[in-house]
């Protein structure tokens, strides 16, 4: 814009002083422009560009890589400029760089290159890498031009699966049926032979871990069932998990949903055959002891969200019923009322975990039978918590609204103000 006001103040100039050469300067600065929009936005591009991530899953603190290969189709040189891939606010990396980049290579008909940036995943979620953007200039820097070039490539953002104590023998590998059911199928999960998916088959039996080397929906031949004896609950009714904004708590929901992963896989590996439901009953994942359920568990829960409005009820139907081991709920601001009405039917280990619950709803929760405790950014912390809890007490945070505490043991108490000391989870 500043040379061609150049351009037209120096053409008024050489009018008014009648001054050619300043004319002549004028229409040097009006060629350059033209010659500069010729060299940028006449050329024609034909780029390819193919991605591959060297995570089949990525999980949220973990690294992984993305190879991305650029194959450019054009009549002149390569254009000359920086490459920046499009990144979604679930990752993290440095995407950009020169093009062409180092080590471009000649093939028929253009240039081909290979460009590699790593990448961290930040959130949980169903993203997409991409498009790749290009933009360049002329020698001048009077025009610049961006591309948006080739697909995007979906990635799957999973939870963090954090490891998690173990509380008592009460919750130990010889009180689960996973363990004997897994040893039941042979040498492990490896020896189901998967399958094409046709029409018909459930989404519960899809091979995750086949699917992503194969590129085709690939479905177990053979599936262990069994009735669950630990079953976990994610609460997903939205108005627990309002913000003070009146938005949605989408960081509290995220803390949900990792103790959710982590508690569940905790379980498994304990030897108990885990259902994962919601608070309405609908299954999320089903865990025998298999490697590519623990996939599929994961990749429900990446795209996992509270539900938008209605208030569920559904806290009691979802437990209704589970007496034979662990039963784990995850929940987000529930009341007394609710807290003192939940029922866990004579599980064997009834906890709830709360992440923005009053010290007087665990309270009420703890007067049920449950093991109660605030869940906060490490869910190994409130496990720990809840594992130390005894029916009738609770174990709050900074955050809740504190209740009579004791010197020997701050920051768990009961309704009354007694300190608990250790204790099995009941």
């Amino acid at each position: 814009m500043s040379t061609l006001l150049a351009g037209i103040l120096l053409a008024i100039a050489a009018n008014v002083l009648a001054a050619p050469v300043l004319l002549y300067v004028a229409a040097l600065l009006f060629g350059m422009l033209v010659l500069a929009a010729l060299f940028v936005f006449a050329p024609r591009r034909r780029i390819r560009v193919d991605r591959t991530v060297a995570a089949d899953l990525l999980t949220v603190g973990d690294d992984t890589t993305v190879r991305m290969r650029v194959e450019v189709r054009t009549v002149t040189r390569p254009p000359a400029g920086l490459w920046r891939d499009v990144l979604p606010p679930a990752v993290l990396g440095s995407a950009t760089g020169t093009f062409p980049a180092a080590g471009a290579e000649a093939v028929p008909g253009g240039t081909a290159m290979t460009m590699v940036y790593p990448i961290s995943g930040v959130r949980r979620g169903l993203a997409s890498l991409g498009p790749l953007q290009l933009t360049t200039s002329d020698p001048f820097g009077l025009f610049a031009r961006t591309d948006e070039l080739g697909d995007v490539t979906p990635i799957t953002i999973v939870p963090a699966v954090l490891p998690l104590p173990r509380l008592s023998d009460r919750t130990g590998r010889a009180r689960g049926t996973a363990q004997t059911s897994s040893h039941r199928l042979g040498q492990g999960t490896d020896n189901l032979s998967p399958r094409r998916y046709v029409p018909g088959d459930s989404m519960r039996r899809i091979h995750w871990r086949a699917t992503a080397h194969r590129g085709d929906l690939m479905v177990r031949q053979e599936e262990q069932e069994s009735s669950p004896d630990a079953l976990v609950v994610l609460d997903r009714a939205g108005a627990r998990w309002q913000s003070a904004d009146g938005g949605t708590d989408l960081d509290g929901f995220d803390r949900a949903v990792t103790a959710c992963a982590s508690i569940a896989v905790h379980l498994v590996d304990q030897g108990f055959a885990v259902d994962v439901v919601d608070a309405t009953g609908v299954l999320i994942g089903r865990l025998r002891g298999a490697e590519d359920e623990r996939d599929g568990l994961l990749v429900s829960l990446a795209g996992t969200l509270p539900r938008s409005g209605e208030r569920d009820h559904g806290l009691p139907a979802a437990a209704e019923g589970h007496t034979v081991g662990p039963l784990v709920v995850i929940t987000g601001a529930i009341d007394p009322a609710d807290a003192g009405s939940l029922p866990h039917g004579g599980a064997g280990s009834p906890i709830l975990l709360a992440t923005s619950a009053t010290a007087d709803a665990l309270a009420a929760a703890g007067m049920q039978g449950w093991a109660t405790a605030a869940l906060g950014d490490d869910p190994a912390d409130a496990w720990t918590d809840a594992g130390a809890s005894e029916p009738g007490s609770a174990t709050v945070d900074a955050g809740a609204a504190p209740l009579a505490r004791s010197p020997g043991r701050p920051g768990r108490t009961d309704a009354a103000g007694a300190a608990t000391e250790a204790a099995h989870v009941r």
